[in-house]
């Protein structure tokens, strides 16, 4: 448990439980009668047995022992008394090493559920494939919270009959039912990308995956179960990409030393919103030119809804750090957007964060 700790961590438990057997040996000789330090000595194996190994506790709580026994019998203490002050910390130290065992288990317990997590989230949410037709592909997922491996932000990148297409979404819903669409939208995706002719098309059956999820979950639902989704399409040569946003936040480009947002010509709804079939008109993708060099961006709100100490909005089209950067990968690309959000908050993200990028590698 505690061998877990780095070093600066495990100064202090061994500081508060020396200083506990210091203080209650001092207290014993000098402190006016009838004042004892036996308390604080009883508090030496509590403190060990919550914050250090369970060697080390078992030394603390020993010496504890010892220290008690020399000073009843430094003081010429009754043989009763001394045996009432010995089971009093010896007894106090046994429960801090049954607390220590108790607490390495559940320690134990949480590694094996963090490793199941991840594990789901490699199966769930897999990593993009380095390279696909012109693209060269780099992704990042920065969860919310240290603890959490998984959440509702999603992204595939897949090559395909039509050229490489991209998806990158979040799921505005919560829990499992967020994770099992988030498989769903993966997998409705994968499966759709090779066949769907357009990217109308293949968003009418990402919605339509989605809408059978929801009606075989037989949930309850609420008007924030929904899933934003942006998907891309770039051309066999790659100097063009197709765009089509259902309520997500725009992707950038970013070329020559600047980032330009790109904004859907008509903003449509999110996929799963459960409008029936008048909801479900995908609309027409946006097309833009992506020159040689050029890195198409794609992120969640994780980054447009980052704030910082004054509660304004980070804007990627304003980081000094992304402008004129000549971004020749779009490795480099992501890890500076993700240090900048950082630096931005303060490294305390308020929202999970996926980020997307491709470049078109130069011939």
């Amino acid at each position: 448990m505690a061998d877990g700790f780095p070093l600066p961590s495990r100064r202090v438990p061994w500081a508060l439980a020396v200083l506990a057997l210091v203080g209650g040996l001092l207290l014993n000789l000098l402190a006016p009668r009838p004042y004892m330090g036996l308390p604080l000595l009883a508090a030496a194996g509590l403190v060990a047995g919550a914050m250090l190994s369970f060697r080390a506790a078992a030394v603390v709580a020993g010496t504890a022992c010892a220290v008690t026994l020399a000073l009843d019998l430094h003081h010429g203490r009754p043989a009763d008394a001394t045996y009432v002050d010995l089971a009093v910390v010896g007894l106090i130290g046994a429960l801090a090493l049954v607390v220590n065992r108790l607490l390495a288990r559940q320690v134990g317990e949480l590694a094996r559920a963090r490793g199941v997590a991840e594990a789901v989230q490699l199966a769930v949410l897999p990593d993009p494939p380095t390279a696909v037709g012109p693209l060269a592909v780099a992704a990042s997922y920065t969860a919310a919270q240290t603890e959490a491996r998984i959440g509702g932000d999603l992204y595939a990148v897949q090559d395909t009959p039509f050229g490489p297409r991209l998806l990158i979404g979040d799921v505005r819903g919560k829990g499992l039912q967020a994770i099992a669409a988030v498989a769903v939208a993966i997998g409705a995706f994968r499966q759709e990308a090779e066949y769907a002719p357009t990217l109308p098309e293949l968003a009418r059956r990402l919605d339509e995956a989605l809408a059978r999820e929801a009606a075989r979950a037989g949930g309850p639902t609420s008007d924030e179960d929904f899933t934003t989704a942006l998907l891309a399409e770039v051309s066999a040569d790659g100097a063009a990409v197709r765009l089509l946003n259902r309520g997500h936040p725009a992707p950038y480009l970013v070329h020559g030393g600047e980032v330009v947002r790109l904004d859907a010509r008509v903003p449509r709804l999110p996929l799963g919103m459960g409008l029936g079939p008048a909801g479900q008109d995908p609309g027409e993708a946006d097309t833009v030119a992506l020159p040689p060099g050029a890195s198409l961006l794609l992120v969640t709100d994780g980054v447009t809804e980052a704030r910082n100490a004054g509660g304004t909005f980070y804007d990627p089209c304003r980081s000094s750090r992304l402008r004129g950067a000549p971004y020749a990968a779009p490795g480099p690309l992501v890890a500076d957007l993700v240090a900048d959000v950082g630096r931005w908050t303060g490294d305390g993200h308020q929202d999970d964060m996926a980020i997307l990028a491709v470049t078109r590698r130069a011939v």
